[in-house]
Order: C-alpha cells, then structure tokens, then sequence
C-alpha cells in the first residue's frame, strides 16, 4: 500500500508558477506509475498528467500541455508537477494518485491510492 501526501500548492497570479510535490511511504514505490489529477468546484476530477514507473513516460492533458512537466525522484519517493504559465481556468485542488506497474490515462477510477490534496488558486 502507498501513502501519498501532497504539499506546495498556494496562490499565484496569472501566467506565474507553481511546483506541488507528492511524497509517498513504503518501498515499493518504483513499481508504482504516479499521476496528478485536479478538481475545480463543482467540476469532476480530470486527468493531468501521469508518469511510468521508470520516469521515461509521460503523458498530459491537452489543456496542459506544454505548460506542465510530472517528474519522480525514485531515490526520494517524489512526484512532482511543474506549472508554468499558469490560468485562472487552472484553479483546482490538485491531488496526486498512484497504481501499481502500468501508467494509464484516463478517469480517477483507473487510480487506486490518493492523496488529500493541495488547493492551487490562480488570480486573474
């Protein structure tokens, strides 16, 4: 089982930057893809981004694309999600999530382990 635990969302202004970081327990972490997926009021959670076991795959939502970057530091248990050039439409709480071996895109139901989340607000 995996414990996620994200930290450093906060508030930006439009076309700043922000890096949240998803720690995770246990050792097996390696064997686990990773992904970030957000909700907005009164919106369903939508995928962001997600990353192989291995980091050499990844994979965005075209609403992102270009803008954010996903890595992992395997030696530290880390997730992370670069965003530049952030938009309002990007206000979310931004959760990570994690599933065993395969990375997969798609709905939050492919994803079995979840963080609590960190609020990203984005000012106009």
């Amino acid at each position: 089982q995996v414990q996620l635990v994200e930290s450093g969302g906060g508030l930006v202004q439009a076309g700043g930057s922000l890096r949240p970081s998803c720690a995770a327990s246990g050792r097996t972490f390696r064997n686990y893809a990773m992904a970030w997926f957000r909700q907005a009021p009164g919106a369903e959670r939508e995928f962001v981004a997600a990353i192989s076991r291995g980091g050499l795959s990844t994979y965005y939502a075209d609403s992102v694309k270009g803008r954010f970057t996903i890595s992992r530091d395997n030696a530290k248990n880390m997730v992370y999600l670069q965003m530049n050039s952030l938009k309002p439409e990007d206000t979310a709480v931004y959760y990570c999530a994690s599933r065993l071996l395969t990375v997969l895109v798609g709905p939050p139901q492919l994803y079995d382990y979840w963080g609590q989340g960190t609020q990203v607000t984005v000012s106009s």
